[in-house]
């Protein structure tokens, strides 16, 4: 059974009257394209934690990584997706049977909520150059 740990950020101090905002530690997410199991079933929605320092360490203990550095990014994201879908034992195999875009939306979500704290992006309407944030969480961009 996952646990979901709400810390309280100690760098905020709270202004008067208001709580300090809980850290989020998962963040759901919408595959572009979704994984599609050996029943052929399409899973789309998913969690992804934040990466811990031994998230970041592990993998490069793992044989296949020091072989090929560029199979870093499957097993770190093993590690940190805790659910696609229905299937909750994530795996390298599991993320190697994703489809390429859907892989990189990973290794962008995980750059996001890891460096950054949130899911949103700053974007310009190329008509108007209005500016606004779009959460990329959830859905493909032009989709409602």
């Amino acid at each position: 059974m996952r646990r979901t740990v709400q810390f309280q950020a100690a760098e905020r101090a709270p202004q008067e009257g208001r709580q300090p905002e809980p850290l989020r530690t998962e963040f759901g997410f919408e595959l572009p394209r979704g994984y599609v199991d050996e029943s052929g079933t399409v899973h789309r929605t998913g969690v992804m934690r934040l990466a811990t320092a031994r998230d970041e360490l592990v993998p490069l203990r793992d044989d296949r990584v020091r072989e090929n550095s560029a199979y870093l990014s499957v097993v770190l994201i093993s590690r940190v997706v805790t659910r696609i879908g229905t299937v909750d034992d994530i795996h390298p195999g599991v993320i190697e049977d994703l489809f390429a875009s859907d892989l990189a939306f990973l290794q962008d979500f995980y750059r996001r909520i890891n460096a950054e704290g949130h899911t949103r992006a700053a974007v310009t309407c190329p008509s108007c150059q209005e500016e606004f944030a779009v959460d990329l969480a959830g859905g493909r961009l032009g989709e409602s």
